[in-house]
């Protein structure tokens, strides 16, 4: 008799891409325990999948400029469609919306997550270019904590991505932080462009506030806006930084924003979040 367990199957983010299902303004995905979150699924998976979905429909020439997102209803493992609907075509601006639709247990269809792209072609201006140069940090990744993935401990789907905290404290362990610099990486990003990474990793992280708690406490998105810049990656396995903010807290409620660099130092986005902590 042969007792061994066998190890859960994983589905790395270039084989769900790989395995969509488009049919005309809908696009099907399936998505595993593997990239749960609590009672839900990984809310920069989503967006992520979202975005695919809104490349599929309306075209992918040009680049996604800010994407809104808001997270309505909790995604269980199982196939997912994402319907979009194309608001507007202008001249160098399209707006894109997608919705996030499951079936319940009764069968009838519900909406988990409603977003709104901005895909923007590039144009000649006379403004002069800004660009940040990304701040150093304590410690490099070498040198920087790597945070395992312990199972029913850590969220599930970060067994997909590796931490590695340069700045901050652990959540609920009662730290005096409001940030937390993180290096970041997908485990195996295949041909994943650097658009769809940044919108994964710049949801990747809790938000600090929880380094306040001296015990755990449940916590979820409400809502989140990013803005993106166009980057290049000249190394596809280097670490992205991630680098968070508590900005205001109040009534269960954080409001954060989330500075995403890429491993070469080029600012590939901005984000704000509000987040219910429970507790």
């Amino acid at each position: 008799m042969n007792d061994t367990v066998s190890a859960p199957t994983l589905q790395s983010l270039p084989e769900m891409l790989a395995a969509r299902a488009p049919a005309e303004a809908r696009v099907r995905f399936h998505v595993g325990d593997d990239w749960g979150q609590g009672r839900t699924t990984f809310g920069g998976l989503l967006s992520l999948l979202a975005v695919q979905a809104m490349r599929d429909v309306c075209g992918a020439d040009w680049p996604l400029r800010a994407l809104q997102t808001s997270f309505v209803g909790p995604v269980v493992p199982g196939p997912v469609d994402i319907e979009v609907h194309l608001l507007r075509q202008g001249k160098n601006v399209r707006q894109v919306q997608a919705r996030l639709l499951q079936a319940d247990g009764s069968g009838e269809e519900q909406v988990a997550g409603v977003l709104l792209g901005v895909f923007g072609t590039g144009r000649d201006s006379a403004l002069p270019a800004l660009n940040p140069a990304r701040p150093d940090v304590a410690k490099d990744p070498d040198a920087a904590l790597k945070l395992p993935f312990i199972p029913g401990l850590t969220p599930n789907f970060t067994q997909h991505l590796e931490f590695r905290v340069a700045e901050g404290g652990l959540p609920f362990t009662g730290a005096e932080n409001w940030h937390s610099r993180t290096h970041v990486r997908v485990k195996q990003p295949g041909d994943v462009d650097a658009e769809l990474q940044a919108v994964l990793m710049a949801d990747a992280g809790p938000t600090p506030a929880l380094q306040r708690l001296n015990g755990f406490a449940p916590a979820s998105s409400v809502s989140w806006a990013l803005e993106l810049r166009p980057v290049v990656l000249s190394e596809t396995t280097g670490f992205w930084r991630m680098d968070k903010d508590a900005l205001v807290t109040g009534e269960g409620y954080v409001n954060e924003r989330t500075t995403l660099w890429t491993p070469c130092g080029q600012l590939a986005a901005l984000g704000y979040q509000v987040v219910a902590v429970y507790a």
